[in-house]
């Protein structure tokens, strides 16, 4: 997860109980796992005082910055959105890198037609 990041920012009051979230995520960032998928990556831990949301914020290796509210977000689902948008971010790169355009454009007939690997019997059986 953090291979795709260049920055966490974790901020929550201690005596909040909505923090369940963010300690979840810290520990994630904190396992020696991630920590060696990209040793680069700043974690940063702001304790708060006053009654603001606990949130989490990252910012990925593109610039990108993404804020997410803790308090009704959990950990799972905010590692699996960095891992969606840092796989996306990975492709686009894959495609400039070939000097592709992205996003890739599909043009509608190609859309309609069947696809490999599924018999075509079946898939009028689906349809009907």
């Amino acid at each position: 997860m953090l291979k795709f990041l260049s920055k966490v920012r974790i901020e929550f009051n201690a005596l909040d109980p909505r923090i369940a979230s963010c300690m979840e995520f810290l520990a994630q960032c904190n396992a020696p796992k991630a920590k060696e998928s990209n040793p680069a990556c700043q974690i940063q831990v702001k304790r708060r005082t006053d009654d603001h949301p606990p949130e989490i914020k990252v910012t990925f290796v593109t610039g990108a910055e993404e804020v997410f509210d803790a308090t009704s977000t959990s950990a799972h689902t905010i590692r699996n959105m960095i891992l969606e948008k840092g796989q996306m971010l990975e492709n686009e790169q894959m495609f400039r890198d070939a000097g592709l355009n992205w996003p890739v454009l599909i043009p509608d007939e190609e859309l309609q037609q069947p696809m490999a690997g599924i018999k075509p019997r079946y898939a009028k059986e689906k349809k009907g």
